[in-house]
């Protein structure tokens, strides 16, 4: 995600005319602060973050205030505040005030792309907030949305109906969210979610209104420059291993890296995209960072990637996870070469280090560089599994999350004991 919030989430709602709060930023002046909480009785005051930052309600960093005090206190200590993402320290840069609005339901929404069958999907439900992330599926509905058809309002009041929304708010809903597919389709956006979208009456209407917004851009689509949005939003403070990788950045093949938990226990080398939403996704925490490095990179630059990698995180693992789909046009046999030939060397350097390495990949020449890979594995007294094209992403990565636990639990000690790699798997597989 880039953005959140309405410091620059007003801006991209505007293009689709979507309802939203009245704001003001961390610069507005007292008087304005006053006319605002004068007009709504209550507003809401939220930190600014340039990139995406979640779970800030449940993190006490969302604060409802009713008199300018309370409103200026909450300004001054939010206004810096640093909340943790992971095993990263993210702090605000400004705070925004919005009116409050007053709503029986919340209801969250969002469009994002499916890794398993590649189409747009939407999730909805009318059991919005803070606690979306712990709904069953009777009360959070997803729907694939037809590219050629678009969001189909009779999609969205069967998916309604189905989690319980109340009737009255149904039609509002289903004339507003529509807009948002507009949005997603027309600007170059890979992400939008609306949590919470809170419904205001005015007079015998009701409005949708988005009180929040998170949203992420394919910055490789042209459609995402219309949006004007300032360059500040898609940077943020880089860690020396970031700085390194993105030295690497050429004209062939990617070297896109963000270090998430520096204190995660999976080493991921992803490749592509669709890799690198299932492995942030399914992996959370465990992922030392998020990476693409797809598009056929030549040898000496995926050998960088790697040795850089393991020079910064390869002590910390328990996993080292090659994860990707069936390619068309990267050599998988250059990619694994790269990648353990730099695990060999860095063993040659500084010693062994007992890591479970976990494959899942497809691509052209993948036999050659399986075999490439096990035969230095072996030499190398490693434990290994190997997964081909015709096993989904998700499987692989869920087995290698099973082979974390594993690993962390006895069979680090079991390898250390026997000297060599285990044999036994069945405590990884069940």
């Amino acid at each position: 995600m880039q953005i959140s919030g309405l410091r620059y989430g007003a801006q991209l709602l505007g293009l689709v005319d979507f309802p939203h709060p009245e704001y003001l930023t961390g610069g507005a002046d007292n008087g304005a602060i006053q006319d605002l909480l004068d007009k709504y009785g209550k507003i809401v005051v939220k930190p600014v973050y340039f990139s995406a930052v979640g779970k800030k309600g449940k993190a006490g960093l969302v604060r409802v205030v009713d008199n300018l005090v309370d409103a200026l206190t909450a300004k001054r200590e939010l206004y810096f505040a640093n909340h943790q993402m992971g095993g990263r320290t993210v702090t605000a840069n400004g705070v925004t005030f919005e009116a409050f609005i007053p709503s029986e339901i919340e209801v969250y929404f969002s469009i994002t792309e499916s890794t398993q069958s590649r189409m747009p999907i939407f999730s909805i439900s009318p059991w919005g907030g803070v606690e979306i992330e712990s709904l069953g599926s009777d009360k959070l509905h997803t729907t694939w949305i037809d590219p050629f058809m678009g969001l189909k309002s009779f999609d969205l009041t069967n998916a309604l109906r189905d989690t319980g929304c109340p009737a009255e708010f149904i039609s509002p809903l289903v004339q507003q969210l529509p807009k948002l597919w507009q949005l997603y389709n027309s600007y170059g956006l890979s992400t939008i979610e609306i949590n919470p979208l809170r419904i205001q009456r005015v007079g015998g209407r009701y409005i949708p209104m988005a009180c929040d917004i998170k949203a992420s851009f394919d910055q490789d689509n042209p459609a995402s420059k219309r949006v004007g949005l300032p360059d500040t939003i898609f940077k943020s403070d880089t860690t020396a291993f970031e700085q390194e990788i993105n030295l690497l950045r050429t004209y062939q093949g990617q070297s896109d890296v963000l270090e998430m938990n520096p204190e995660g226990t999976i080493l991921p080398f992803m490749f592509g995209g669709g890799a690198n939403s299932a492995a942030t996704e399914t992996l959370g925490s465990r992922a030392i960072f998020a990476s693409d490095f797809g598009g056929n990179p030549p040898y000496e630059k995926m050998y960088e990637i790697a040795r850089i990698s393991f020079q910064h995180h390869l002590k910390a693992a328990n996993v080292l996870l090659l994860i990707g789909g069936k390619a068309n046009n990267t050599d998988i046999y250059v990619t694994f070469r790269g990648v353990f030939d730099a695990l060999r060397d860095h063993f040659a350097e500084f010693g062994p280090h007992p890591i479970y390495v976990v494959v899942g990949r497809g691509g052209p020449n993948l036999i050659s560089g399986m075999v490439y890979a096990r035969d230095i594995l072996d030499s190398l007294n490693l434990p290994y599994r190997f997964f081909g094209y015709d096993t989904s992403m998700i499987m692989t990565l869920e087995y290698a999350c099973r082979v974390d636990d594993w690993w962390q639990s006895d069979g680090r000690d079991k390898y250390l004991a026997e000297g060599s790699a285990p044999s036994n798997q069945a405590e990884v597989q069940s």
